[in-house]
């Protein structure tokens, strides 16, 4: 989706309107990009930012809970007023929260290190398909965050991002490299539009074990949808058994 600077109303309108289709076309669920509701307004970060029972989390809760569908996609959350975190929760059908990832990994060239802290903890979440995670962005970059996803048993990561042109090339990489070397579904929301002189890139994709891609978008709005089998997963990692291989005392 194309974020509007700092406009949660227009943007929550925009995944509500988004998520209703996606619940027609009988999804499970929803991933919306990195900070969908503010995008980097991040100097703003004190006015945007709320606890899970305020604000948008409270009401994309009741949007996941109307629509009876997983939503996941990152906000600006605080539970002190003081500390700001990037922070992606998931919610459930039924409007619970399942739990969240705070974004690890911080992106210095877009000052999120001045405004947010970092988070600590690597969830993975046992959902009706299989064992998931999540990643936002920037994190892609560090394998060992998706390598720990996948000793952990993971089959699908969830990312959301905010990724610019012109490194095009490096989203798509970095995705097939994460699925392929994990042996793993990759499912990737990023966003389109402009913001601050940046251009965003799009090309939300899937990705399956073989690094594959199953669906991809291209840089304008769009609600991309696909079906995966995550049988999948346990084929590949029979048929290349990179996890039993692993010589983990060396390094």
């Amino acid at each position: 989706m194309d974020i509007v600077l700092g406009q949660p109303e227009a943007n929550f309108a925009k995944a509500w309107e988004l998520t209703i289709e996606a619940k027609r076309r009988n999804s499970d669920i929803v991933v919306l990009p990195e900070l969908w509701s503010t995008g980097y307004d991040l100097e703003n970060a004190a006015k945007h930012a709320t606890g899970f029972k305020e604000g948008l989390f409270a009401r994309t809760a009741q949007l996941a809970r109307e629509e009876a569908i997983h939503i996941t996609g990152s906000l600006l959350m605080s539970h002190d007023g003081r500390h700001f975190y990037n922070t992606a929760p998931l919610l459930s059908p039924t409007g619970h929260f399942l739990g969240h990832y705070r974004k690890i990994h911080l992106f210095r060239p877009m000052e999120e290190h001045q405004y947010l802290t970092p988070g600590r903890e690597m969830p993975v979440f046992d959902l009706p398909w299989g064992k998931s995670a999540l990643a936002i962005c920037y994190d892609l970059r560090f394998p060992e965050l998706f390598r720990k996803y996948a000793l952990a048993g993971t089959m699908i990561v969830f990312v959301m991002a905010e990724w610019p042109y012109p490194r095009l090339d490096h989203w798509q990489t970095l995705l097939k490299a994460r699925a392929i070397e994990n042996q793993m579904f990759i499912a990737a929301c990023n966003r389109v539009g402009e913001s601050k002189g940046e251009r965003f890139c799009g090309h939300s994709a899937i990705y399956d074990p073989w690094g594959n891609i199953v669906a991809e978008a291209g840089d304008t709005e769009v609600l991309l949808t696909a079906q995966v089998d995550l049988g999948t997963v346990e084929k590949v990692r029979a048929q290349i058994p990179i996890f039993a291989d692993r010589r983990a005392e060396l390094y």
